[in-house]
């Protein structure tokens, strides 16, 4: 009899806890108003969707134009640089916006946003700390490359360094010099830089002679010279120019040469020039000393 009691006792319990559960989840599935705070916030969260994902192509539409207005106004334009600009701004603005969509819809499902913030800033405050130079050299490369101020096989000059660029990134540049040495420049160290590849160089020769010769003669020979070396090389954009005496002493007096090339062929031009130079005057010799001899045998 007992044990039937209890038995009935416990059916009647399990029996209470179902209908005190059935009727709570009654009551949570008739709540108005939670159904309506969920709904509101499920709209807030859309539209919070929606809002990043407008913004966020608005954005990456005027990066692109800007980049484009960018590039017909330079002189010299590396599409790839461009490229890559728009590439590094767009990942840098869609991770931006994502953050903050991220944040929103946390905030609109009740987290606390407050010590994820405080805590980021302190992760952030940290990693800022301890990674500086990184920062710097990131920074100064993302610039270098926005302001097109040197592109891969410009010949630069960085500091006392000097060679061709093989190769720049957001944290270091690469540079090769004429005698094959490669030197890894980090782009926050970067301070002041030539360009030697933009526009037109100059071919500066400077060619000494004796005072015992007549100006007019070495001039005249300069500029016969000349003549041969722009029919004869494609490395001058004309003729190169006699400009005249650059300096005197008692025993010499100096004459200049200059002309306008490509800026990657300065070098060269300046041997041709000197080359042009030297074989007129050994033609010139050649002639004198046969005449001489024509003169001594008569």
């Amino acid at each position: 009899m007992k044990l039937a009691n209890w038995r009935l006792q416990q059916s009647t319990t399990v029996i209470d806890e179902a209908m005190s559960f059935k009727n709570k989840v009654w009551d949570w599935l008739t709540n108005t108003g939670m159904w309506e705070t969920v709904l509101f916030s499920a709209l807030r969260i859309l539209l919070i969707l929606i809002l990043t994902r407008f913004a966020i192509k608005l954005l990456f539409r005027v990066i692109d134009r800007s980049l484009e207005r960018q590039e017909k106004g330079r002189m010299q334009v590396n599409p790839r640089r461009f490229i890559t600009v728009g590439e590094l701004l767009k990942n840098v603005t869609s991770f931006a916006g994502n953050f903050v969509m991220v944040m929103l819809i946390l905030g609109e499902l009740g987290v606390q946003l407050a010590p994820l913030i405080a805590g980021a800033g302190v992760l952030g405050l940290a990693i800022g700390f301890g990674a500086q130079n990184l920062v710097k050299d990131v920074i100064t490369g993302f610039f270098i490359i926005l302001e097109d101020q040197f592109a891969v096989g410009d010949v630069v000059q960085i500091g006392t360094l000097k060679g061709t660029v093989e190769m720049i990134g957001l944290r270091s540049t690469r540079l090769v010099s004429w005698t094959g040495e490669v030197h890894i420049v980090p782009n926050g160290s970067i301070t002041n830089v030539t360009n030697y590849s933009i526009g037109t160089a100059l071919a500066v020769v400077d060619l000494p002679f004796s005072n015992s010769r007549k100006l007019e003669d070495t001039i005249e020979l300069l500029k016969k010279a000349m003549l041969e070396l722009k029919d004869s090389s494609s490395l001058a954009n004309g003729v190169p120019a006699v400009l005249g005496v650059q300096s005197l002493t008692a025993s010499e007096y100096v004459i200049r040469i200059a002309a306008d090339c490509p800026p990657g062929v300065r070098a060269d031009l300046e041997r041709e020039i000197q080359l042009y130079a030297k074989e007129a005057l050994e033609e010139e010799e050649a002639l004198r000393l046969a005449a001489e001899t024509e003169k001594t045998a008569e």
